[in-house]
């Protein structure tokens, strides 16, 4: 195929470094956005709170996987240029030129909107100079019976080298006068605020919200600790590590204790790679601080904000209505309400579909896998989990199920980031309720989504199957939007049993009739499709891909994108983090559109659709079209054949797209700019589907008083 299309010379490499995002600066893009709904008045304050805390825990996260890897590719000399062509020490420099803007915006927005704003609505963090006598005694009191006998301060001499650090632990660095000494003598000591501590104490105030920081409790007494010695400063810090599990699973003879081994490595004995340091610390103590971490001057973040900002989700706890989003009601599935077995029969008769948060997940999957438990037919289960958080109903319902004498298998992937010490805990209790527990797979992840039940119906075995874009997590159910999938449909059932065969054993099955599963095929038949959709596109029956997922980085999928629009292909992308795709250039890319939603919860769902000349296909996928879903995990993506759930997810799309409040535009110089139209109304996608639920709750209301008037 020739690289010159539509008439016109083209010079665009479709594979060339200049038509790449860098995926290190797509992330702070993303997290700018982020920050931006931060600001956004028309969230509720403690929403806007939440939205500041997650722009910390997101930038901890990218600096303890991210960064730490160029940092290690730096320190190995072995090198791997971006997509963009930049070296990991080009990256790292650009990483802190675009990072320092967005942490002084942050900066600003906490001191002089968030914080003053929680005050006017009672939630005050006091300084510990305005406190009253009584106050000040109160908290004296508390310190010494509850926070004096947990302190642990360390010296720092040629007897005590610099203390082994907690990895993003608070900190605080005392500046101690001896005056006992001739000439006087300054000394340095560190404390580690400890875990057990909370960081709100609480004042009692009888209106309001009144907190003071540990850290200025500890601060104010800190003299407790040093007697004869004089405070000159104290200020905190913190520090990152590296927090990448390096894990050689051919070597490990037992991968979960390798991985809870590790899970300790990853707090104490990992490499630092950022320093975060309060405003008012001296030069002298932050360049003693940076060279016993072995950091550079660019690895040190000087902060005027309270340091580990995520700890300030303890306040979007706080039960205040007004300074909340609103409360709403899930939509139960309205096959799964007679309950019992009938929900088989409804899946027998028909595929069925959910799109949580909107949809309910306690009233779809989880009695789903709940029903199954219970029922004396079903023989056998078995399922893939990846998140499923600390409390979860579905592991207590596949314990109880192992308990009522069913095969339970459960696929659990340990290696789930910053999950893994969650995944170890439960998984021991699977195996000891009595079900089979498998770990992974050598050099995998294993991302995909699906639950399958077995049930004897007559002489006959009869599976079902439930297949999903998120995770089996009652919590993010909630928070994300996903969309699960049942199917009694025997392609489906038997590409299944397949795959399972495929996790728990050794299978070279290569005849997929439904399922496309990564690292097998799931790429090569995303490809494909695209292609199709450029060989098959004309003007009378022009080409169209929409495709809605978390992040797009594959530097195969993205030239294929490319070579669907130089043919004419409309393509319609709605990626809500990462994109490496550069949109818009004349004669590559003008007609592909990128736009992220960003908003009260996380568009976390994976929808394609090909229109196939007009015999249109809808998918729903486990995966990003990212390197490391398509190569190196275990995703699924499934086609969706009903007619009515095909219209269900087109109107899912369309309304997307319609989004002019939450939504950005992904430019061609990489920036992302709001999507506000003129003259058009506001229209909220997320608003739509809540408005949704409440009119079929009305619309069922009318009805069962049109049945009780009959």
């Amino acid at each position: 195929m020739s690289r010159n299309n539509n008439n016109h010379k083209n010079s665009h490499e479709w594979d060339s470094t200049k038509n790449f995002f860098n995926r290190e600066i797509g992330f702070i893009e993303f997290n700018k956005r982020v920050l931006a709904e931060a600001e956004d008045k028309s969230h509720p304050l403690l929403e806007r709170l939440k939205f500041v805390s997650i722009f910390s825990s997101n930038l901890d996260e990218f600096f303890m996987i991210r960064v730490a890897g160029l940092k290690g590719q730096v320190a190995s000399g072995v090198i791997e240029l971006s997509y963009d062509g930049m070296t990991p020490e080009e990256q790292l420099s650009e990483i802190r030129r675009q990072l320092l803007p967005a942490l002084r915006k942050q900066e600003m927005l906490v001191n002089e909107d968030i914080l003053p704003a929680l005050e006017s609505e009672g939630i005050i963090i006091h300084r510990f100079e305005t406190l009253t006598k009584d106050e000040i005694e109160t908290l004296q009191e508390f310190f010494c019976e509850s926070v004096l006998p947990v302190l642990t301060p360390h010296s720092l001499d040629p007897a005590h080298p610099f203390p082994q650090l907690l990895n993003r632990s608070l900190n605080i660095a005392f500046v101690l006068k001896d005056k006992t000494k001739t000439p006087m003598e300054r000394k340095v000591a560190f404390l580690q605020v400890p875990p057990v501590l909370q960081r709100f104490v609480k004042l009692e105030r009888k209106k309001g919200h009144h907190y003071v920081l540990i850290e200025a409790v500890i601060k104010a007494f800190a003299h407790v600790l040093f007697p004869g010695l004089e405070i000159d400063t104290s200020n905190t810090f913190q520090v990152t590590r590296d927090a990448d599990l390096e894990i050689a699973e051919d070597e490990a003879e037992d991968l979960l204790d390798e991985i809870a081994e590790q899970i300790k490595h990853r707090r104490w004995g990992t490499d630092p790679v950022r320093l975060e340091v309060s405003s008012n610390m001296s030069d002298s103590l932050v360049k003693l601080l940076r060279n016993s971490l072995d950091l550079e001057p660019g690895d040190v973040y000087v902060l005027n904000r309270p340091l580990n900002l995520p700890d300030f989700m303890e306040l979007v706890k706080l039960d205040i209505r007004h300074l909340k989003d609103k409360p709403f009601s899930t939509r139960p599935l309205p096959e799964f309400l007679q309950g019992g077995t009938s929900i088989f029969r409804a899946i027998s008769k028909q595929d069925l579909m959910v799109y949580h948060p909107y949809d309910s997940f306690s009233n779809s999957t989880l009695k789903f896998i709940n029903t199954a438990a219970d029922d004396p037919d079903v023989l056998a289960i078995k399922i893939t989990l990846y998140r499923t958080g600390s409390k979860s109903a579905i592991v207590a319902a596949l314990k109880r199920a192992a308990e009522n004498r069913k095969q339970v298998m459960a696929f659990v992937e340990l290696k789930a980031r910053f999950d893994e010490e969650n995944n170890i805990i439960w998984a021991k209790e699977l195996e000891k309720a009595g079900v089979y527990v498998v770990y992974g797979i050598l050099g995998l992840k294993t991302h995909c989504k699906i639950a399958m039940i077995v049930r004897r119906e007559g002489s006959k075995m009869k599976t079902y199957l439930h297949l999903s874009t998120g995770n089996y997590n009652q919590v993010t159910a909630r928070l994300y939007t996903d969309i699960g999938f049942f199917t009694a449909r025997e392609e489906f059932t038997v590409d299944a049993i397949h795959l399972f065969n495929y996790l728990t054993g050794y299978s070279y099955h290569k005849d997929w009739k439904r399922l496309s599963v990564a690292p097998i095929n799931l790429r090569d038949n995303i490809i494909e499709m695209i292609r199709r959709e450029a060989k098959q596109h004309t003007p009378e029956n022009p080409g169209l891909i929409i495709a809605k997922m978390n992040s797009l980085v594959h530097k195969q999928v993205i030239p294929e994108l490319y070579k669907a629009s130089q043919k004419g292909v409309k393509i319609q992308l709605l990626v809500r983090g990462l994109c490496c795709l550069r949109p818009g250039i004349l004669g590559l890319s003008e007609n592909i559109e990128v736009r992220s939603i960003l908003g009260r919860f996380l568009e976390h769902s994976r929808i394609f659709y090909f229109k196939n000349a007009g015999d249109e296909e809808f998918y729903l996928s486990s995966a990003d079209w990212m390197s490391r879903n398509l190569n190196n995990r275990v995703e699924l993506m499934f086609p969706v054949l009903d007619e009515q759930l095909q219209r269900r997810l087109w109107d899912i799309l369309q309304i997307h797209w319609r989004e002019n409040t939450k939504s950005w535009k992904l430019e061609a110089d990489g920036s992302y700019t709001k999507i506000h139209k003129s003259g058009e109304k506001p229209f909220c996608a997320q608003d739509y589907f809540l408005d949704e639920i409440k009119s079929s709750r009305a619309d069922s209301g009318k009805t069962k008083i049109k049945l009780m008037n009959m």
